[in-house]
């Protein structure tokens, strides 16, 4: 992956794949944050995130095998860990260390700004809001923005140091994203009954649907 784009073609995904294929060989997740563990159910905190320059955004970052109404959960899905964040929380003790850590502050009021600012470039030369543009209109404003953001690996959702880099890693941090990966319901990290411990995994389909 480019420091400037983010992935959204098949050959961009195949390169995710093989990260996440990576990781499950040598046995550990992509990231050591679970971010749907730090979400607060009924959370009344709202983030105000502006759906239509998010959606917009999904468009261009996810994957275009999720389809339009994968890429609607997995934008829904970002939006209710967002809302449901609680900063500064204490963090699930680890084995090898015995100290108190604390989550980070919020990122929220930074994602949303960031989002406004990806608006404000996109009227900028052409007088259309970002939503409005064309697919690779909007993909040349978000190398504009990410000047500076990028990195060698996706890093994990809380430490994205843009909306686009954090809407991508929650996705890809997520069951839906190794399944997508591998073709499968593997659903890494959910409780399974010895009866379904040896049978191989159902394949995945109407991703596109």
């Amino acid at each position: 992956m480019s420091d400037s784009k983010m992935p959204n073609s098949r050959r961009t995904f195949l390169k995710l794949a093989g990260v996440l294929a990576a990781g499950s060989a040598a046995g550990c997740q992509l990231e050591t944050r679970n971010p749907e563990a730090q979400a607060v159910p009924g959370a009344d905190r709202s983030t105000g995130f502006d759906r239509n320059v998010l959606d917009a955004l999904a468009e261009i970052v996810l994957p275009s095998e999720l389809g339009p109404k994968g890429r609607d959960a997995a934008t829904g899905a970002f939006i209710v860990w967002a809302d449901g964040y609680s900063p500064v929380a204490e963090e699930m003790h680890g084995y090898g260390y015995a100290d108190i850590r604390f989550l980070p502050p919020d990122p929220s009021p930074t994602w949303r700004s960031q989002l406004e600012a990806l608006d404000l470039l996109a009227k900028k030369p052409q007088q259309k809001s970002f939503a409005q543009l064309a697919p690779a209109a909007r993909r040349a404003v978000l190398d504009v923005a990410l000047k500076g953001h990028g990195g060698e690996r996706l890093p994990a959702p809380l430490d994205a140091t843009h909306i686009a880099i954090a809407l991508l890693a929650h996705w890809a941090s997520s069951p839906d994203a190794w399944d997508l990966a591998y073709g499968a319901k593997i659903t890494p990290d959910s409780c399974r009954t010895l009866a379904e411990a040896t049978p191989r995994p159902l394949p995945i389909t109407g991703l596109r649907a």
